[in-house]
């Protein structure tokens, strides 16, 4: 990564920390339970002790960190018991704005829409066909597609709200990617659910699409107990 520049205040380089390492937890890269270290940290993204520490604090004190007494912090862990609840959250926060979104939209979101799963389906997942390589571009016209199911509800509060759980469930999802690639065929979840979005099957397009999170969250859920049976067994 390029080194910040060092005549930025601390406070607008602790911010710009703080977005870094948050975008990098979101992603995955910097994935459940890790130990943060404040040197390693600082090398990698070109910040001093202070600014850094500011970004942790901040980062800490929205969930995505957990202080360590007397050692530090690490990524907040990532729990079953809090993925089932996220998946609930996500189900019953975006089956209202897709049912909304359904009844207000129009020609425009319905070209929106086609379009985005278009879009979607031109991208390989994975950069290698052999084994799951996250492809950046995939995921920017996932996220686009997600969004533009949603984009008629005219509720921007819960679209906020729908938002803020999707990049949570990000750093879960990512879990879930090696171990469901690649069976699981994603293009036709999204393609039944943008079908019956556009034929205004309100009932079926929400069932649709909280099947869709409920079985990430089984590859999710099945890759953390493999994870904690390795680490068991480590220990």
């Amino acid at each position: 990564m390029q080194p910040i520049d060092a005549t930025e205040s601390d406070l607008t380089l602790a911010t710009s920390v703080h977005r870094r390492l948050r975008e990098d937890i979101l992603a995955g890269k910097l994935p459940p339970g890790l130990k943060l270290k404040l040197r390693d940290l600082a090398g990698q993204y070109g910040a001093g002790a202070s600014p850094m520490r500011e970004a942790l604090s901040k980062l800490a004190a929205e969930g995505l960190a957990e202080r360590l007494e007397h050692r530090g912090f690490r990524v907040a862990e990532a729990r079953p018991c809090q993925l089932a609840g996220l998946i609930r959250s996500r189900v019953l926060a975006e089956g209202a704005a897709l049912r909304d979104a359904i009844h207000r939209g129009d020609q425009n979101w319905e070209e929106a829409l086609v379009l985005a799963e278009h879009r979607l389906n031109r991208v390989a997942r994975s950069l290698n066909p052999q084994r799951f390589l996250a492809n950046p571009e995939w995921e920017v016209c996932h996220l686009g597609f997600h969004q533009a199911l949603l984009a008629a509800c005219d509720a921007p509060a819960l679209l906020s709200f729908c938002e803020r759980l999707r990049e949570e469930a990000g750093r879960y999802r990512a879990l879930a990617n090696t171990r469901a690639y690649p069976d699981r065929d994603v293009a036709i979840e999204h393609a039944e659910i943008a079908r019956a979005a556009l034929s205004r099957d309100a009932d079926k397009a929400c069932t649709l699409l909280a099947q869709h999170y409920e079985r990430t969250g089984q590859f999710v859920g099945a890759e953390m107990n493999r994870l904690h049976h390795a680490e068991a067994l480590s220990g």
